[in-house]
């Protein structure tokens, strides 16, 4: 025989329903807890926190803001006398310079005009009428003359100096000299390696025939020329 179980003394028949009036209980302790606030007595109250009373206090002078002071006011003008206009002031007259038919007209004495050409050089190579070697009167081309005739007269005259040819020396001399406003040589410069070999120079060009001087807008003037002498040993 098997034992029949009372239907009333099932304890599993409602714990869904207790399940939630104990889940309900909780979650209303809960909230009820939350809710719930406290406040501290009047007696505990901090006054240190009290800001209101900082902004009474006033702020020492040093703090302040320190303003500019006012420009100083502008300087009062001068005083400007005034004059009454009571002295007389002399009028000046400017006389009139244009002449007129009566009036004598002076006479001016001829101007002298400077010579330009007193004391200039003008290169060979630019000279208007070149200076002439003597045997080239009668060339047409009386520059190309000169030249020749100067090539001519250094090969004539030519020598070389013995102590230069022991101690073997050789080289160019550059010989500078002026045709003066009179034919004559002068003012002549040498450059070379050798003092031997410059006073040969200056002896060939000191045996130059006077010339023609030559002729700047017909005017005599000097002509400065340069010439090269080559010594060269066999």
């Amino acid at each position: 025989m098997q034992p029949k179980k009372n239907p009333k003394a099932d304890i599993g028949k409602n714990s869904g329903l207790y399940f939630v009036m104990g889940l309900f209980a909780v979650l209303a302790i809960t909230l009820i807890a939350f809710e719930n606030k406290t406040y501290a007595d009047d007696n505990e109250y901090d006054i240190s926190m009290n800001l209101d009373d900082d902004l009474d206090e006033e702020v020492p002078m040093t703090e302040q803001l320190k303003t500019p002071p006012p420009p100083p006011p502008p300087a009062a003008p001068e005083i400007i006398e005034v004059v009454e206009d009571e002295e007389e002031v002399e009028e000046t007259v400017i006389e009139s310079t244009e002449s007129n038919e009566e009036e004598e007209v002076m006479e001016v004495e001829d101007v002298e005009v400077a010579d330009d050409f007193e004391d200039v050089d003008v290169p060979f190579s630019v000279i208007e009428n070149v200076p002439v070697f003597p045997g080239c009167e009668n060339e047409s081309n009386k520059r190309a003359c000169f030249n020749k005739m100067m090539q001519k007269h250094i090969g004539k005259n030519f020598r070389y100096p013995e102590i230069a040819q022991e101690m073997g020396v050789q080289g160019r001399v550059s010989v500078m000299f002026t045709i003066q406003k009179d034919g004559s040589i002068g003012n002549v410069r040498m450059r070379g390696p050798d003092k031997n070999l410059e006073k040969e120079a200056a002896r060939i060009i000191g045996k130059l025939p006077k010339m023609t001087p030559g002729m700047q807008r017909g005017r005599a003037v000097r002509v400065p020329f340069s010439i090269p002498i080559t010594f060269k040993l066999q």
